[in-house]
């Protein structure tokens, strides 16, 4: 019995919420392992829409745990709030269907205020984050100085911690002009905010590798995409924590061995919320087209994507870096109805040639992608389940894809609606 990793292999935005819940019948446990309440997916369960943040999307499911490790930043007040939503739709969680790792880092109206005003003084420097105070949230974790969630259990050692904290933020407050922060007032709001929380909170590691010794299946769930890596994608347009599959080992505090087949969520195009690269970027009707048909708006955000042809010179790429077993291959029903298709096969730089993204970034902003064209297919692929409901012209294009990026489909979405997949290989069953 497998356990999987679940990550997206672009920018993020790949469909990785409706594979997970699609997986998750299968897992006993759904555990995030990186992100915040920056990474948005939606569900849709049976014609019912659900937009989940922060919480796994294996919370939407009757009989699973959902986890949150200690690789994720937690907002306590956005996580009551998006609970609470889900209890109006239908679903309240007890300590029996979430727990929470105590080691976790929490996110502050603090980290908050300090990510708006770094955005706004960087001007057209600006990284395009959701503001959201993922970043500073990190920066203190790894700095020693964060509030975790344990500290929530323990409100005796709150105002010391807190000091220590506000030491290094309101020195970063005086040097941007801003009023400093009450610790009072924050020790106040805290303590409101923690008898809420706290009866999920354990020590995850422990759980999981309980429950593993006893055979349960566990779903790791990343949020974002490769491409959106501290290290390894396209930085300083970047996310503040890894996204690759090595993450859910340290991100929940479990070994690697116990990590068996990683998923890589690949959408048939290539989109992309805010700043940085994006060497197939479409600013023509072909772009408009894919970005209606997608529904390209974040989850979170409401942002508009951007979108461009399918890269698999840079899924290729984040494949290995992320140790990517197979992939599900998401929206191509999206590409009905296009007479041409281009897949981006390598990127040139006046008469350099590269069969990879350069990490530099004057480079990445420079490079032209290098393309092949394939026939389209007017047959609609919307909602089929086998091979044989698929057009020839699309069946050639998803094993070209398999080609060009070294690595299988495992998986095949052709709709948001879960039953409209097309399973290949399960990866529990590796």
């Amino acid at each position: 019995m497998a356990n999987v990793v679940v990550v997206g292999s672009q920018w993020g935005d790949e469909g990785k919420g409706k594979i997970v819940d699609w997986l998750s019948e299968r897992a006993d446990i759904v555990a995030r392992f990186q992100g915040g309440h920056n990474a948005g997916h939606t569900l849709v369960i049976d014609g019912k829409v659900y937009k989940l943040s922060l919480l796994p999307s294996g919370v939407v499911r009757e009989g699973k745990l959902a986890v949150i490790g200690n690789g994720v930043v937690i907002d306590p007040w956005a996580l009551i709030s998006e609970m609470k939503t889900l209890e109006d739709q239908g679903i309240k969680l007890t300590p029996e269907r979430l727990r929470i790792a105590e080691n976790a880092t929490l996110i502050l109206p603090v980290h908050q205020e300090l990510d708006a005003l770094r955005e706004k003084a960087a001007g057209k420097g600006k990284i395009g984050t959701t503001k959201r105070g993922i970043g500073p949230a990190y920066e203190d974790k790894v700095g020693r100085r964060a509030l975790r969630m344990m500290d929530l259990l323990d409100l005796d050692s709150l105002p010391m911690k807190i000091e220590r904290l506000l030491t290094h933020h309101n020195a970063l407050r005086r040097g941007l002009g801003e009023a400093e922060v009450d610790g009072a007032e924050l020790l106040a709001k805290l303590t409101e905010i923690a008898p809420q929380v706290g009866p999920f909170v354990e020590p995850v590691w422990k759980l999981l590798d309980n429950e593993r010794r006893k055979g349960k299946r566990i779903l790791f769930e990343g949020a974002q995409g490769v491409l959106l890596d501290i290290d390894h994608g396209t930085y300083p347009f970047v996310t503040s924590s890894n996204t690759i599959a090595a993450q859910a080992a340290t991100g929940c505090g479990i070994g690697p061995s116990a990590l068996n087949y990683v998923l890589g969520i690949t959408k048939a195009y290539t989109t992309r919320v805010g700043m940085g690269p994006f060497p197939t970027e479409l600013f023509d009707e072909d772009g408009q087209r894919l970005g209606e048909r997608g529904h390209e708006f974040g989850t979170v955000t409401g942002r508009q994507r951007r979108c461009g042809w399918f890269d698999a010179c840079l899924v290729r790429q984040t494949l290995k870096v992320a140790g990517i077993t197979g992939i599900a291959l998401t929206k191509l029903d999206v590409l009905d109805g296009f007479e041409t298709l281009k897949i981006c096969v390598g990127y040139k730089i006046g008469d350099e040639t590269f069969d990879h993204l350069p990490a530099n970034e004057n480079m990445q902003q420079a490079v032209e992608p290098i393309y092949e064209e394939m026939e389209g297919w007017s047959t609609s692929t919307a909602g089929a389940r086998s091979w044989a409901e698929l057009p020839a012209a699309a069946i050639k294009y998803v094993r070209r894809v398999e080609e060009l990026i070294e690595t299988p489909v495992a998986l095949l979405s052709t709709s948001p609606e879960r039953e409209d997949t097309i399973l290949v290989h399960d990866p529990f069953e590796d």
